[in-house]
């Protein structure tokens, strides 16, 4: 159910895909497993786990592109013109969206409390003494 206060963008960065959030996010935390960072680029990824029912795509579903790895795990959806990547979904909890935080237009209001996947952290980007609570494996 929407929350009256609570209405939030976000797209990629070409402009293609538009998505709207309208429920506050229930949580957010980084990622380090390698799928992530060969996804990314970088050494995790970092979302905002959002009710589906808060989510709607605006625009671009022609353009959206969807990928998931042949062993499982979440569907990456991404802009098909410009590449960005912009949520998640696991086929066994299609009742959460996990939005990438860089996605959102503004301060979605979420802040990150875990690290997930630690175990898997790059060696050349050392996790930050920042006191969220880390996890080896999947936090959840």
């Amino acid at each position: 159910m929407a929350d009256d206060d609570y209405r939030i963008q976000g797209g990629c960065l070409c402009g293609a895909v538009r998505f709207e959030v309208t429920v506050h996010p229930i949580s957010a935390g980084y990622c380090h497993c390698t799928r992530c960072q060969r996804r990314t680029g970088t050494g995790s990824s970092v979302s905002a786990m959002v009710p589906a029912e808060g989510f709607k795509l605006l625009s671009g579903e022609a353009d959206l592109g969807g990928w998931r790895h042949p062993d499982g795990g979440s569907e990456k959806f991404f802009c098909r013109k410009c590449g960005a990547h912009l949520f998640a979904i696991h086929p066994d909890h299609p009742s959460r969206v996990n939005v990438r935080m860089a996605a959102f237009d503004g301060d979605p209001g979420v802040r990150p409390r875990l690290r997930q996947y630690v175990s898997y952290a790059p060696p050349w980007e050392p996790i930050p003494d920042d006191g969220l609570e880390r996890f080896p494996e999947a936090a959840y």
